[in-house]
């Protein structure tokens, strides 16, 4: 589509935002996901700036195989309570999304066909893809859009990290979502009505949580969930397996729009958290393909001569004090002194070098990454042990141990060491703990200091709405900021990203100033497959789309 074409379909914002891309104020990818996510379809947003969209890879794979994949098999339950990437992988092929966020930062419509958003932001149209069915039979409709964000937005659900993403559209009082926020239009229409704007929920739907449930949906029983993808889940088994088998009864919806999808079968397999573990199983052919490639692997994986997908994101990792933990009934992170003393005894750049072997560049400890739109660059503090010992004798705690947990991996448990090692020499007293898999995803969010690895999310007011915003699920840190959350809430209202950097900065300070947490870097994912397949790109959020992979043809 030629660009004076595509400028029928565009809302002014995007005008704008093109110019900018030409003007080299912002990259691709972020003039991308902000076009795509205003409505306008992939295609359009790539003719604004005089591209064309790239194909799409499984047009070039074989009919018929079987996958196999090293990835964690996890628990599943209700998608609004999944905690870990690998768990929506596990679903995403009966379990599919009103929205799917590719690499080149664009959303493209699944179950929505495409979304309207007004000019004053604070109404949504939602437009459902006409002929979609659910494996049962059922007629996929707006009231199955509308049920889900409903759902979304419960609070007194436990672990509901979805009403983070949609708080917009929560009443306070009740929990539930505001009377008339949530609309059926039509059959196929719905709209959301904001009380104030919020341009992150369109990507608040592509993230893996969002999995569309059916009115049946039982989350005890999710090997059985009446879906609306081409494969079912066959077989599951803790930590061991989990095999998806095409649903050759069902006639896809998107096999019009994508294509068939190429595979029979695609088997997770479980090798736990050892990547040498994960290295054998590719190198001896007990598998095609990793979940992902971590630490001094990567080289390795490189010089065998394994195909390397790689992608710069702001996937980070935080080794953050839980600011509410009890401790012997004190609450020794509750002191700003003493999480500015963990903060200034630490070097990020020995974190990225010792603990992801400077795969990846240095952060600035407020968690929003130089890939985000609305990214303010802020002056990282210096180490300063000294200072780090004066601040921690003046709060009273120069005795204190910190135990500082992490999960027995490679790259997460390296980080927390390089982390150890450098406060020890500052002269505070640290004792390491580290857990198998179970055990720390049991308390990932309650240990009183430890670490936590985060996704790339498309926009920092996201990643902010989602981990610091004051009581949210995921608000590992029990950080809470009156002002902070002022602002939040002012910045999710603002489309240009130029001005809601100025809000964003502030933010920022607040998130770094107040040593909330050691977010030290972020990194560039790696995914190694054997020769001959497709689909198999690595993803900015780990996802990984069960119709798009095959063997080549």
């Amino acid at each position: 589509m030629k660009a004076k074409d595509a400028r029928r379909e565009t809302h002014p914002t995007a005008l704008t935002e093109a110019d900018d891309y030409r003007d080299g104020k912002i990259s691709r990818r972020e003039f991308l996901a902000r076009a795509t996510s205003l409505g306008i379809s992939a295609g359009a947003a790539y003719g604004l700036i005089g591209a064309t969209a790239p194909a799409r890879a499984t047009g070039h794979a074989q009919l018929g195989g079987a996958l196999r994949v090293q990835m964690d098999v996890r628990e599943l339950g209700d998608p609004r309570a999944w905690e870990w990437s690998p768990v929506g992988n596990l679903a995403r092929g009966t379990l599919e999304y009103l929205v799917e966020y590719q690499n080149d930062g664009t959303f493209r419509g699944m179950l929505l066909e495409g979304w309207e958003i007004s000019e004053d932001a604070l109404r949504y149209t939602l437009r459902v893809r006409p002929g979609v069915k659910w494996n049962n039979g059922d007629e996929f409709t707006a009231e199955d859009v509308s049920r889900n964000i409903i759902g979304w937005c419960d609070k007194t659900f436990p672990s509901n990290s979805m009403a983070g993403r949609f708080a917009t559209l929560v009443d306070p009082e009740t929990g539930q979502a505001r009377t008339g926020a949530v609309e059926i239009v039509d059959p196929l229409t719905v709209a959301l009505n904001l009380p104030h704007p919020d341009i992150s929920l369109i990507a608040g739907m592509a993230d893996y949580p969002a999995a569309i449930t059916h009115a049946s949906f039982d989350p005890s029983d999710v090997l059985n969930a009446v879906g609306t993808g081409p494969f079912l889940i066959s077989e599951w088994a803790l930590g061991a397996r989990c095999l998806l088998t095409k649903n050759a009864s069902f006639a896809w919806w998107g096999a019009s729009v994508f294509g068939e999808p190429p595979l029979d079968t695609i088997e997770y397999i479980d090798y736990g958290t050892d990547p040498a573990a994960h290295l054998e199983a590719l190198e001896t052919g007990e598998v095609d393909m990793l979940y992902e490639s971590v630490g001094e692997f990567v080289s390795i994986m490189d010089e065998l001569g394994f195909e390397k997908s790689e992608v710069l994101t702001a996937a980070t990792i935080v080794v953050r004090p839980n600011q509410l933990a009890e401790v012997e009934g004190i609450r020794p992170y509750a002191d700003r002194r003493v999480r500015k003393a963990l903060q200034l005894a630490c070097d990020n750049a020995i974190c990225l070098e010792l603990g992801y072997g400077n795969r990846g560049v240095p952060a600035e400890n407020h968690h929003v990454a130089p890939v985000h739109p609305e990214y303010a660059e802020l002056p990282l503090e210096a180490p300063d042990p000294a200072a780090a010992r004066a601040l921690m004798a003046e709060a009273g705690m120069a005795d204190y141990e910190h135990e500082l947990v992490s999960v027995d991996d490679d790259w997460r448990k390296n980080t927390a060491d390089a982390v150890a090692a450098q406060l020890r020499d500052a002269g505070f007293q640290v004792k390491r703990t580290v857990l198998p898999l179970a055990m720390y995803q049991a308390d990932w969010n309650t240990f009183p200091y430890s670490t936590t690895n985060w996704n790339h999310r498309p926009l920092g007011v996201q990643i902010h709405a989602l981990a610091y915003r004051s009581g949210e699920v995921w608000n590992e840190f029990g950080w809470a900021n009156e002002d902070f959350d002022a602002l939040l809430t002012q910045a999710l209202g603002i489309a240009d990203a130029d001005a809601r950097r100025e809000v964003m900065r502030e933010m920022q300070k607040l998130i770094q100033n107040d040593g909330v947490a050691i977010q030290p870097y972020w990194r560039s994912l790696f995914r190694h497959s054997r020769p001959g397949l497709v689909g198999n790109e690595m993803h900015l959020t780990f996802e990984i789309h069960p119709y798009k992979l095959g063997f080549a043809a």
